[in-house]
């Protein structure tokens, strides 16, 4: 997994000088329990003890950009509950057109904390389908700060 942490630290680094269009965002409809993609056990993980869970979410529409991803982690607030994020393919809250959230990979590394990687598709309403890209994000689990890239096919 060396060539994650290489790829993945060298992305983020560089995220200040590429336009990203992937959107970080609190919570909202998109995580109702009901768009986790079924069955549960096969399309959420948890990570470093419980403390960090993923899940694959189907909003079903709008049916070409249905997919999210669910962050459950720390920072934990005054009561003890974790932060909950979720990641969309743009910044208006369209989802991606699929995700392998089988293939998922994790990693970490101490100068950025956890790393995730699976592939996902865009959208693409002029081109047509498209070959599966990379989904890259970055956990910092002190500061909660989730810093994403999208690596399109060639």
């Amino acid at each position: 997994m060396t060539g994650l942490r290489g790829f993945l630290a060298l992305l983020i680094a560089a995220l200040p000088l590429t336009a990203q269009a992937q959107e970080v965002a609190p919570c909202d409809w998109r995580a109702s329990a009901g768009s986790v993609v079924e069955p549960w056990d096969e399309n959420a993980r948890t990570f470093t003890n419980g403390a960090v869970r993923l899940a694959l979410l189907d909003t079903v529409e709008p049916a070409a950009a249905a997919f999210h991803i669910l962050v459950l982690s720390p920072p934990f607030d005054e009561v003890g509950g974790r932060q909950c994020r979720v990641i969309s393919a743009d910044t208006a809250g369209s989802g991606f057109e699929a995700v392998d959230f089988a293939a998922l990979e994790a990693d970490y590394e101490p100068s950025t904390g956890l790393l995730f990687m699976m592939p996902a598709r865009l959208y693409d309403p002029e081109d047509g389908p498209a070959k599966m890209g990379r989904l890259s994000f970055a956990l910092n689990q002190a500061t909660g700060e989730i810093a994403t890239v999208f690596e399109a096919p060639k």
